[in-house]
């Protein structure tokens, strides 16, 4: 790439001193830099009053002077950050001239760089999925995680340029980091012209990379012409990408996808159980921004610890219920009971175990919709399960007994029933997330639109 002629950016700075910089910079010279800052301690700082120039920075990051980019980066951090006039930073020029130690030098001291934007809004992440370096991508994809999210001026993500570019070793990079970050959502994420990573694929005969895909994109999704990866395939004559249809085919019969629907077809329905229950609860149902609010991670914070506080409590208080167990038989008379049964009578035990047993269920709700769908969800709600079917064996074995036949009725009848209700408020929340799952998993439209505030898959 041509070198741009660095400029006199404040009228006042003597030439010469910015011939010597300029050279310095292309020698990678930190003593002559040092040098020429103690004749003028002002004579970096002119940059910062053009919004667009060559900086000292550019030069050395084009050169490969990667030891004087790193000492003039720590005097002046603001140069990392800013574009030449061809709207390329140092860190894109590092990179189009293949500096890889430089780069490297560059995201040590500022990780966020993997995220600058530049010339049609590419980003350094965009850069490398472009080239197909795989190690490179890596490395940013741990620096700066939220670089993934980064989009073109094309509405291009990484994935889209990686897979456009025929990358497929830096594809497998992406879909890894993706899946172990739980954010598989970026795949249905589309470009200007509606179309997936499939539909890209699917239009370049990217057989490798549709199977790939297969298991874990939308098949059915259509891009702004009204067509499916299928229906892309299908506009060319056969047998040209037979291979590729095949991989399409397999995938419908394995995901048993069903027509789609658009986000507006969605937002006409009513709200679901789910969406419901979330707007009592406070949370919101849409994402506002590509990151959960502050506020909805605060409240779900709040409710979270309140209903933990009130399950111990209720759980406690039916260990250890008022007046404690009896520690003897005694089968005659209207006292009638055996070892460790309550000691209450029978219709205080009965207002007892449903007025605390409403406390603890509910408590017990709240505290599973709030942990579904956050990372080790199901080993959490299985605890929560076991928690409620022990209350039950706790109820079965304490309840008070009786010589009445009306009342033994009752209290057969009231400890048939307990699990019944308990099975339903345990098991709701599970139903009702994957059914809502599949619902929104329909919707033809990027995920990162919408989403529960804990659910990104």
């Amino acid at each position: 790439m041509t070198s741009e002629v660095v400029v006199d950016v404040n009228g006042v700075s003597d030439t010469n001193q910015d011939e010597r910089l300029k050279k310095a910079a292309q020698d990678g010279n930190i003593e002559s830099l040092y040098e020429l800052i103690a004749k003028d301690p002002n004579i970096l700082g002119h940059f910062d009053k053009v919004p667009f120039c060559e900086t000292p920075l550019h030069i050395a990051a084009e050169r490969g002077k990667t030891h004087f980019a790193m000492e003039l980066m720590t005097l002046k951090p603001s140069f990392a950050l800013k574009l030449n006039t061809s709207g390329f930073s140092p860190i894109h020029l590092a990179l189009q001239n293949n500096h890889t130690r430089m780069v490297r030098g560059f995201i040590t001291i500022d990780s966020s760089l993997v995220s600058i934007k530049g010339r049609g809004r590419i980003t350094p992440l965009h850069h490398v999925a472009r080239i197909g370096d795989a190690q490179l991508l890596s490395e940013f994809l741990f620096a700066c995680p939220s670089s993934v999210e980064d989009l073109t001026i094309k509405c291009e993500s990484a994935v889209h340029v990686a897979v456009k570019n025929h990358q497929i070793e830096a594809l497998k990079v992406l879909l890894g980091w993706l899946k172990r970050e739980n954010r598989e959502d970026i795949l249905e994420w589309k470009d200007e012209d509606g179309n997936t990573v499939l539909h890209i694929a699917a239009s370049i005969n990217q057989t490798e990379v549709m199977k790939l895909l297969r298991k874990t994109v939308k098949v059915n999704a259509k891009n702004l012409d009204g067509k499916t990866a299928m229906d892309i395939l299908q506009t060319h004559k056969p047998p040209r990408f037979p291979k590729a249809s095949r991989f399409l085919r397999i995938a419908k019969e394995r995901l048993l996808c069903r027509s789609t629907i658009t986000l507006a077809g969605y937002l006409s329905k009513k709200p679901s159980f789910i969406e419901k229950r979330s707007t009592l609860l406070g949370l919101t149902n849409l994402s506002r921004t590509r990151h959960s609010s502050v506020n909805t991670s605060d409240s779900r914070s709040v409710i979270l610890v309140v209903a933990i506080l009130i399950v111990t409590a209720t759980y406690q208080a039916g260990l250890s219920p008022p007046g404690g167990f009896w520690q003897e038989t005694d089968l005659s008379g209207w006292n009638f009971h055996v070892p460790g049964e309550m000691t209450m009578s029978f219709y205080n035990a009965s207002y007892f175990f449903v007025l605390n047993g409403i406390a603890f269920f509910s408590s017990l709700y709240v505290i599973m919709i709030l942990t579904v769908g956050l990372p080790m969800w199901k080993v959490l709600y299985g605890s929560s399960v076991a928690l409620g079917i022990a209350n039950v064996a706790n109820l079965s074995q304490t309840f008070p007994s009786s010589e009445d036949t009306t009342l033994a009725t009752i209290r057969i009848f009231f400890i048939g029933v307990y699990p019944v209700i308990v099975a339903t408020i345990v098991f709701s929340p599970f139903v009702a997330f994957f059914v809502n799952k599949y619902h929104r998993y329909r919707v033809d439209f990027p995920a990162k639109y919408f989403s529960l505030p804990h659910e990104l898959s």
